[in-house]
């Protein structure tokens, strides 16, 4: 990644963390609000990983450090794996329609 790519992809996360931010004040269930708050944390993880990675590019062009280099390459390699999971255990029954969430009461769908 270059550091325009970079800088691109930090505005659009900090944007689309603000979005997530007001639409979160429309959630009329706990359950709404937990999925916006796992968003927003991982948006924000996602943006610090960037500043991270965009801090080791700077320091990179200053200096010849093989360990930034080194650096460099792991952080952008786990980034590119970067996921956001909003459930952590959706669970659905066919025959009766219904489905759970983390193990949570059964909800008729």
């Amino acid at each position: 990644m270059t550091s325009d790519h970079n800088l691109t992809l930090y505005t659009k996360l900090a944007g689309f963390r603000l979005v997530v931010l007001a639409n979160r004040f429309g959630c009329d269930s706990g359950f709404s609000r937990e999925l916006h708050d796992r968003l927003i944390e991982g948006l924000e993880a996602a943006i610090a990983r960037t500043l991270v990675i965009m801090e080791l590019e700077r320091n990179r062009l200053v200096g010849d450090d093989e360990f930034i280099a080194y650096r460099l390459q792991g952080e952008t390699e786990i980034f590119g794996r970067f996921t956001i999971n909003l459930l952590d255990d959706l669970e659905i029954d066919d025959d009766t329609r219904e489905y759970r969430i983390n193990g949570g009461n059964w909800i008729n769908a």
